[in-house]
């Protein structure tokens, strides 16, 4: 598992992405500015499907990480299906060239409007995640003359022992349905003529940091698939386990992609008990896309106070809101090295918008060389940065460029003040 500096590292003294200096393309594009490596996402996924080799598997991207239309047509280009939860990320895995038979359409509440955009192309399936859902949707699906193939997402109240926002497979959470939900899906299938039960689906939550809740909830989706064929008679054809493992933000020791990969071998594959008859999905994102990018920002002034400094940044809460959302740590890193070195101050490094919770940092050490003009890098915003950004303030979103090797390309150009209006309507 790469960690925050596997791809952005000091060269000749300077913060680069790969082969390219952070200064160069902030002095080109702006700040705040996103900064990507190509390489930093394509190794993980290549590391997924190396460790399940031999193995009838779909990895899918979860486009809701990181949705940019350049990020989705590289990975689709690598072979990687998408795992989507709007008609949104639909249009956009279509349009960035991805096989309409590597995508999976999940999502807790899909619309009627969103169904039939999914039934308009011949997807690997729907995750169905309430009996209401499933009869609209078999409604849906027979009124466009088709049998739609679904898996019944399990939720297997399994612990994952992350935060409580990004944890969804307890019996508290709303995703999934229930053992005797899905039994009795199962035992009337004919009610629902639209549908072809093929396959369960598990997601127990996101940034998990141990096997040990992948391994509880595999052995109960094998068991609750066991418990289903009996009901339908008939063998299902795949098993989509989610996604979920954790990479490293600061200090911790999420499991390798490797180790990972050979648990769900020891599970699923030929040796195991169910010997590799289903066809096996998965559903990476952050764990693709999380070390994978940067946030570029600029110092815009240093307040001095008795007891820390305020380090003021041009980036905000609006463009990464996860410190925010979920008191989550990201390394904070001066752009300069030589900035790194001198006497450390106590420091709050907090954005310009107008909420207390604009913050990134509390407390934490920052040499008194950072001043006002000096560039700063957040690292490890490759997933869910870009992707929550808002325009609060209304304040713009950031542009995003794409970094391989020596070479760079703008993949998103920083909003304007017309893009900020341009839906609004003066009467």
């Amino acid at each position: 598992m790469s960690d925050p500096l596997t791809y952005f590292q000091y060269r000749n003294g300077i913060l680069s992405a790969e082969e390219l200096s952070l200064e160069e393309m902030a002095s080109q594009f702006g700040t705040p500015l996103y900064v990507y490596s190509k390489e930093a996402f394509k190794n993980p996924f290549h590391a997924i499907t190396t460790g399940l080799a031999g193995l009838n598997h779909l990895v899918c991207f979860a486009v809701k990480a990181n949705p940019n239309l350049s990020i989705l047509s590289l990975l689709a280009k690598e072979g990687a299906g998408m795992d989507l939860v709007s008609s949104g990320e639909l249009k956009r895995a279509l349009r960035a060239g991805t096989d309409p038979q590597k995508i999976v359409f999940s999502g807790v509440g899909k619309s009627a409007s969103e169904m039939d955009e999914g039934l308009a192309h011949p997807l690997h399936s729907f995750n169905v995640e309430s009996v209401s859902e499933l009869r609209l949707l078999s409604a849906r699906s027979r009124a466009a003359g088709k049998k739609t193939r679904v898996a019944l997402r399990f939720n297997p109240d399994v612990d994952p022992k992350t935060h409580p926002y990004i944890s969804t497979g307890l019996k508290k959470n709303k995703f999934g349905l229930q053992r005797a939900e899905i039994l009795e899906i199962a035992r009337n299938q004919k009610l629902y003529p639209g549908i072809e039960v093929a396959g369960l689906s598990i997601h127990i939550g996101s940034q998990i940091l141990s096997l040990s809740p992948f391994s509880d909830a595999f052995l109960k989706t094998k068991k609750m698939a066991a418990d289903v064929e009996s009901s339908l008679g008939k063998p299902l054809q795949f098993l989509d386990i989610g996604g979920g493992l954790g990479v490293r933000y600061r200090n911790e020791k999420p499991p390798t992609i490797a180790k990972y990969t050979a648990l769900v071998q020891k599970n699923f594959g030929s040796k195991s008990d169910v010997r590799g008859r289903y066809r096996i999905l998965l559903e990476p994102g952050r764990t693709i896309a999380g070390n994978a990018g940067v946030l570029v920002s600029r110092v815009l002034f240093r307040k001095s106070r008795k007891n820390k400094d305020f380090i003021i940044i041009d980036a905000g809460m609006n463009d990464l809101i996860r410190p925010a959302l979920y008191q989550s740590y990201h390394e904070i890193l001066p752009v300069n090295e030589d900035h790194r070195k001198g006497k450390s101050r106590k420091c709050d490094i907090v954005g310009p918008v107008c909420e207390s919770s604009d913050c990134f940092a509390s407390d934490r050490p920052f040499s008194d060389r950072v001043a006002e003009g000096d560039l700063v890098a957040l690292l490890s915003t490759g997933a869910y940065g870009m992707s929550m950004a808002s325009q609060y303030n209304s304040r713009t979103r950031p542009a995003e460029v794409l970094v391989d090797g020596s070479s760079y390309r703008l993949i998103r150009r920083r909003e304007t003040f017309e893009d900020l209006i341009r839906d609004e309507v003066v009467r």
